[in-house]
Formats: structure tokens, C-alpha cells, sequence
């Protein structure tokens, strides 16, 4: 990990149920609450202390979800973020090249490490909660999974990323080119 990067946390999203399921026409549950913390316990292999996919099994290698604001920004009108429910969401990071990588966060209690794996796709609700045309302009932008290999405290505020690829934060509105994760061979 010989490249380091300044991005910032912007907000942390748990919530131990979920609000979307059933018919996006319906509306979301209305007894699902959402914390929006200042700090979280990441726990490796397990995800965040209190998510619903905390030590979900079929979750493990996407147990935490990143969102690229520019991203959002890009592809909503003025949207709440929060809507897409991904657990962390960031200001000047370029997430498509975590694919497939192993990558360190600090925010300053020292460094958590992740694997970073498949795109994390917008869903039919996005039309519903960020309005309409929202999920389609969402496809490639809809931010990224990854698997937590080690435990610690992540915050919102400034943040460091250590990893062993190229970033560009002008990139981070960009879509995605490819689907899937990235394999080892390249």
C-alpha cells in the first residue's frame, strides 16, 4: 500500500432493518430505524456493530457500503443521500479502482482494513426515494461493497486511504466501466 489519499467521511448510515422491500410503489417500512452516528464499530468479517448485515453470512464480503457523494450528486436532483442507504458515505474518493483491492481507512483511531468488492447497485426503489430516472442514472455510480478484514473505529470527518492504486477524486462521479470486481490477473 504505497499510495495515500485525503478524502473525508461525510456520513455513516445503520440501521439494523430493512426499509425497502415488497413493491417500491407501497413506500418504504415505516418502523425501520435509521441511525446516522458520528462513529461506528467496524468488526472484521462482520460489518458494522448494529447494520442489518452485521455477521449475515451471504454478507460477509459486503458487509459495508461505501457511496461516492459526487456520485450521488451526479445522478439525483438534490436527493437526501441517506435514501440509498449505504453505510458510508464520502467527499474526494474515487471507489471503482477498490475493486478487488485491499485498501486502509483511518479517520484517526487508527488504520481498518478492507477488501474491496462488487459494485453496489441502485435498486428499483431509487426511483421512489430519489426520485424519478434516479436508478437509472445511479447504474454504475451506485457505490461499492467491501469486506472488513480487520476491526476498529471509523468517524465522520477527515479520513486517510492507503492502497496500492491510482485515485483520482475528479473521478469519483464518473460511472464504472465494468460490472463485476475486478479479478487478480487483471
Amino acid at each position: 500500500m504505497d499510495r495515500e489519499y485525503r478524502f473525508e467521511v461525510v456520513t455513516l448510515v445503520v440501521s439494523p432493518g430493512h426499509a425497502y422491500f415488497g413493491r417500491a410503489k407501497d413506500g418504504p417500512a415505516d418502523d425501520v430505524p435509521t441511525a446516522l452516528p458520528d462513529h461506528v464499530d467496524i468488526v472484521a468479517d462482520k460489518g458494522i456493530r448494529g447494520d442489518r448485515f452485521f455477521g449475515v453470512r451471504a454478507h460477509t464480503e459486503a458487509a459495508v457500503t461505501f457511496l461516492a457523494l459526487e456520485a450521488w450528486e451526479a445522478a439525483t436532483d438534490g436527493a437526501d443521500p441517506v435514501v440509498a442507504r449505504r453505510n458510508v458515505a464520502v467527499r474526494g474518493l474515487e471507489l471503482d479502482p477498490l475493486r478487488g483491492e485491499e485498501f486502509e481507512i483511518d479517520t484517526g483511531d487508527g488504520p481498518i482494513r478492507f477488501r474491496g468488492g462488487r459494485p453496489a447497485h441502485p435498486c428499483v426503489w431509487m426511483d421512489t426515494m430519489a426520485g424519478e430516472g434516479s436508478r437509472k442514472a445511479l447504474i454504475g455510480r451506485g457505490g461499492l461493497r467491501a469486506q472488513p478484514l480487520t476491526s476498529g473505529v471509523l468517524r465522520i470527518g477527515n479520513a486517510i486511504i492507503r492502497c496500492s492504486v491510482d485515485l483520482d477524486p475528479a473521478r469519483a462521479a464518473d460511472q464504472i466501466r465494468r460490472a463485476q470486481p475486478i479479478a487478480d490477473g487483471r
